[in-house]
């Protein structure tokens, strides 16, 4: 069910109304119905996936607390432990290896054994894959983890666990949860609020808002140019790309913005996937705005389990490195994706690197930033970034390299001439998409500083906020919903 449809729109006012009309002690039960049904709605059989990565990490998180709790030594305990969290993480992996990842690695041999001469060939298979398959299986590892970290308790109560990794809001794109937050949330049931109710309408809208009047459109600008490259070459793909960055990020914060506000209406906070991530002055400050959940994850989870910075130099920037890589190939299976990933982290290294030099040469004391100077590394951050966008959109290395060197071909002209008016947006609706852009950089602006933009605007006079929210409405209809580019889309990262 998207969030962008009609049956959302009904059904999450239904799933509210009822969950606030039923006794306290049995609204979980409402809320794992509610989010079964949601999930149900995109592909029935794939449920049973989801309950079996529940049923076995609920289980491996039973089965650690038994072993603690138990009178073994502690080097059988952290045996018995072991063994828990390597079953757990092999039969979670191995689903998501099989739905995900089998046919790329049927056809990454066929193409070594071609290549080589050597080795029989494999036909790869017709596996649909599940949507949200990652979110929900990293949540739920998190979760064994954490019990076996001792971080948490493992629940005992299996229906609250299930919710935990089913919680219809954040199932299939996030953010993913941990357990010390949502979990702990799920336990206690909450009582309708008020002010619950106006920020969490009020963030769903501004989810909406980027994802249908930003999102949607800019997609439309990159389809065009990316689905046609031999024909819009050189600055064509470089405001493509640019339009890409927007529409990733619109399209990814609006889903997760959606979903804070949905979880918010009901009583529950959900994590902040980004915090003005194009404000970044540096890639490794990007990477702190981006996707916070899913680096987070692979900080506390991969990168400090490798070693960390722990075990010198080399050894963190080949772990900051691996981490990346796998990050990429979390995202997609495909070359593309694991090179997108391996750049962010060659960033990484070379910053670390100019930065030890710096540290080591420059005796001078360093000066406060100035305005400048953060928006010259800002716009130095948002254009490395950007190009390693052109290696995820591609969808194919090779295809990459030929949009690469398609820039070549450069023509200035297209930014003054009304060119870019012929990329399927006409005038009028190109014009909203860059006030709406304008909007967006204005309130990360505000965010970037620290300000809650959606608590001071309901601090507001009531004329005002009425007034403002109506005129949104109206735009998301008209540009969205009802425009005549209208198209019902899924987010991009239902895919992964």
């Amino acid at each position: 069910m998207l969030f962008n449809s009609i049956d959302f729109i009904i059904f999450f006012p239904v799933v509210t109304i009822l969950y606030f009309l039923i006794p306290k002690k049995y609204r979980y039960l409402w809320l794992l119905a509610a989010s079964y049904y949601f999930y149900m709605k995109w592909e029935v059989k794939y449920v049973f996936l989801l309950f079996f990565s529940t049923t076995i990490t609920y289980l491996c998180g039973i089965l650690i607390d038994k072993i603690n709790d138990g009178e073994l030594s502690e080097e059988k305990k952290i045996k018995g432990k072991r063994f828990c969290i390597a079953g757990s993480l092999f039969l979670n992996l191995g689903v998501l290896v099989y739905f995900k990842y089998l046919n790329f690695i049927i056809d990454t041999w066929n193409k070594i054994a071609e290549r080589v001469h050597m080795g029989p060939s494999f036909s790869t298979m017709e596996i649909l894959l599940p949507v949200g398959i990652s979110f929900y299986i990293f949540q739920a590892i998190g979760y064994t983890i954490d019990v076996y970290r001792g971080d948490i308790y493992a629940e005992r109560n299996f229906l609250k666990y299930a919710l935990f990794v089913s919680f219809f809001p954040q199932l299939v794109a996030g953010p993913i949860e941990r357990s010390k937050n949502l979990l702990r949330q799920l336990g206690s049931p909450k009582s309708f609020s008020y002010e619950n109710l106006r920020k969490g309408l009020l963030l769903m809208l501004w989810g909406y808002f980027l994802k249908m009047v930003i999102a949607d459109r800019a997609a439309i600008i990159v389809d065009t140019v990316y689905g046609n490259s031999e024909t819009f070459v050189g600055m064509y793909i470089i405001v493509a790309t640019i339009f890409f960055a927007i529409q990733i990020y619109c399209d990814f914060s609006g889903y997760s913005t959606i979903a804070r506000g949905a979880a918010l209406v009901l009583g529950y906070e959900l994590t902040d996937n980004f915090r003005a991530p194009y404000y970044a002055t540096s890639v490794k400050d990007f990477w702190r705005r981006w996707h916070i959940s899913l680096t987070s994850w692979f900080r506390d989870y991969l990168y400090i389990p490798l070693g960390g910075n722990r075990k010198g130099e080399i050894r963190k920037e080949a772990n900051l490195l691996f981490v990346f890589a796998a990050s990429g190939l979390w995202h997609g299976a495909a070359i593309s994706y694991i090179i997108w990933g391996l750049i962010n982290g060659v960033y990484q290294v070379i910053s670390d690197f100019v930065r030890a030099l710096i540290a080591k040469f420059c005796i001078a004391g360093q000066k406060a930033e100035t305005f400048s100077d953060k928006l010259l590394k800002r716009i130095l951050t948002f254009i490395l970034i950007d190009f390693t966008w052109l290696f995820f959109r591609a969808g194919s290395s090779s295809r990459a390299l030929e949009l690469i060197k398609g820039i070549r071909q450069m023509d200035w002209m297209i930014l003054i001439n009304g060119s870019l008016y012929n990329l399927g947006v006409p005038i009028g609706y190109f014009r909203v998409l860059l006030l709406a852009i304008v909007l967006l950089f204005w309130v990360d602006g505000k965010k970037n500083r620290g300000i809650d933009v959606a608590e001071r605007f309901l601090a507001q006079s009531w004329w005002f906020r009425v007034t403002a929210e109506l005129l949104l409405i109206f735009v998301i209809l008209l540009f969205g919903c009802y425009g005549e580019l209208y198209d019902t889309t899924q987010f991009i990262y239902f895919q992964f």
